[in-house]
């Protein structure tokens, strides 16, 4: 089984596509917070994840952070998938969160098998289109959603069953996108509520039930 059959999508290439998308592509590792691409700069492959997670984000000119979403394995990057489509440069900045292992696919051999393979064609406008859906949800939780709601389940999130989360404010307020004074702030709430406990770098959830309940408003 070669790396093609990882991916939905194009295990349904025709033999001639998926031998000469094998021969074309090659296998690459980044070792974890490696930038692998930033504004200004134009990509030179679409890289299709096979182990590990990169950070996709955006800093405004007052130098705030924002996640945008993650690659994980068997996906593959929204932004990348535009900016070799429309030959434009990068906007935001990716970043390896752990060691990760991609394929990479040339420009060259992107452009062609988007023309002239319907099945890679589709498989990269349904990744592309599940990724738009998942921007306007980020925009959509920004815009209009209520910041201790969101912290909430950030927190139940990031715990993922466990009681004791190691993140700073800085880095939830990067999560969140919005000032690490308004994490702060609600973390603060949270903790006179009795629902967490915070220590440097560390907040341990004391009393989860009702952390999870507001996540869920």
């Amino acid at each position: 089984m070669s790396w093609i059959d990882q991916f939905a999508g194009l295990s349904r290439l025709p033999d001639g596509i998926r031998s000469y998308l094998l021969e074309e592509s090659k296998i690459v590792t980044v070792p974890a917070n490696t930038v692998i691409f930033g504004p200004g700069k134009s990509p030179e492959s679409l890289l299709l994840l096979l182990d590990g997670t990169v950070r996709v984000q955006q800093t405004s000119d007052a130098g705030r952070e924002i996640v945008l979403y993650r690659v994980h394995a068997g996906e593959s990057c929204v932004l990348t998938t535009a900016c070799l489509l429309a030959y434009e440069d990068y906007s935001a900045e990716g970043i390896a969160e752990t060691e990760t292992r991609a394929v990479a696919i040339p420009r060259m051999v992107f452009d062609k098998l988007v023309s002239d393979s319907v099945e890679f064609r589709q498989f990269v406008f349904t990744a592309y289109s599940k990724r738009i859906t998942d921007l306007f949800f980020v925009i959509e939780e920004i815009a209009f959603q209520r910041m201790d709601i969101r912290l909430a389940h950030k927190l139940i999130e990031l715990a993922d069953g466990k009681d004791t989360i190691s993140s700073t404010h800085q880095k939830l307020s990067v999560e969140l996108g919005t000032a690490r004074e308004v994490i702060s702030r609600q973390l603060s709430e949270f903790q006179r509520r009795g629902w967490i406990e915070q220590s440097r770098g560390t907040i341990r959830l004391i009393n989860p039930d009702p952390i999870a309940k507001l996540a869920q408003s």
